[in-house]
């Protein structure tokens, strides 16, 4: 079976290596990194990856837009997103269930089973090494 390759698109470097980290040691995935918006979809474009974890709070261009600009593009449309997001209002939540997210995970998040959090929002199984 064919490694998972996962878009992280963060601005906060510290994330970006926290998530690579988790993601390689508790499944083995590919990781991609983005440090803004703008080169997550480039990113995306590019490496066309199994799914994407999105920070909500970026600069200049946040986690909503980028979305709304991911599932605009032929390229990127059926790539499956899921948001990191400290916010968990109630509000929120509805929100990115009406723009059609795959799923939230809220920070600060667990590293020792992000993999898991990710798998069971996508269905995927785990093969560990």
């Amino acid at each position: 079976m064919q490694s998972k390759r996962v878009l992280v698109v963060d601005d906060e470097e510290s994330i970006q290596k926290v998530v690579r980290l988790s993601l390689k040691l508790e499944a083995n995935w590919d990781i991609i990194t983005a440090s803004s918006g703008r080169d997550g979809i480039l990113q995306a474009e590019m490496h066309q990856p199994d799914a994407i974890l999105l920070d909500v709070m970026m600069p200049e261009i946040d986690g909503i837009a980028t979305f709304e600009a991911l599932h605009k593009n032929p390229k990127t449309q059926r790539i499956p997103v899921i948001l990191l997001t400290a916010k968990t209002q109630t509000a929120e939540k509805r929100l990115f269930q009406k723009i059609g997210v795959a799923g939230v995970i809220t920070k600060p998040f667990n590293s020792l089973t992000l993999a898991s959090q990710i798998a069971k929002l996508l269905d995927w199984s785990i093969q560990r090494t």
